[in-house]
């Protein structure tokens, strides 16, 4: 079992209808696929992880590296794993571009500020930290304000 975890450039500002148009296909895909993983957007870059084997997980990169929404791929982590993150997760889409302001602030705070949205890290291990970080903060009462 691998995973991989990328960062990319988006071609446009991002917003909810682009990352559910990604995540739509790529459920279905991943499911065909047995990958599994998620997407991480905010209103400049993608951050995505993908969870399978190698070649399900190699073709589904060679794809994703040539979809012209995003440029400036940046590969963070291509590791051997002993179990899935993110089980049962075709691809779960999460968009932060829509944290509220005390939220959004705590996170720039942490993983830094890039082009007026949160910082996507370069390392395996703080990517994976964010995305722990996010998944509690939406369980949050703030977040269902």
């Amino acid at each position: 079992m691998y995973r991989l975890i990328y960062k990319s450039r988006s071609v446009e500002t991002l917003n909810w209808g682009i990352v559910r148009s990604i995540t739509s296909v790529s459920e279905n895909n991943n499911e065909i696929a047995g990958l599994t993983g998620v997407l991480l957007a905010s209103r400049t870059h993608f951050l995505q992880v993908i969870e399978g084997n190698f070649e399900d997980v190699n073709a589904a990169f060679q794809r994703i590296c040539k979809d012209e929404r995003h440029s400036e791929l940046c590969i963070i982590g291509y590791s051997i794993i002993d179990a899935r993150l993110f089980g049962g997760w075709g691809m779960r889409g999460i968009g932060a571009f829509d944290f509220n302001q005390k939220i959004e602030s705590e996170l720039v705070e942490k993983y830094g500020e890039e082009e007026g949205g949160i910082h996507f890290p370069l390392e395996e291990w703080q990517a994976l930290a964010m995305i722990s970080d996010i998944k509690m903060i939406r369980d949050l009462p703030e977040w269902k304000k």
